[in-house]
């Protein structure tokens, strides 16, 4: 899997969230661990789609 596609599809659902990009919440090593988190989710559901597992992802990281 390309990592920096599924970085930008990252940023962009957060861009969902946030319209004011200079204040991310979320730093490069949580990227990073979201990064891993989607890729070990889709390791064990092949089948997920993409778009829909980070989504889910990114929601459940801005609401822990």
């Amino acid at each position: 899997m390309n990592k920096k596609l599924v970085y930008k599809m990252i940023r962009n659902c957060f861009k969902q969230y946030y319209s004011e990009l200079d204040s991310w919440p979320i730093d490069e090593e949580e990227l990073e661990a979201l990064y891993k988190k989607i890729l070990q989710f889709k390791v064990e559901e092949p089948h997920a789609n993409l778009h829909e597992v980070i989504n889910d992802m990114v929601y459940e990281f801005l609401t822990n």
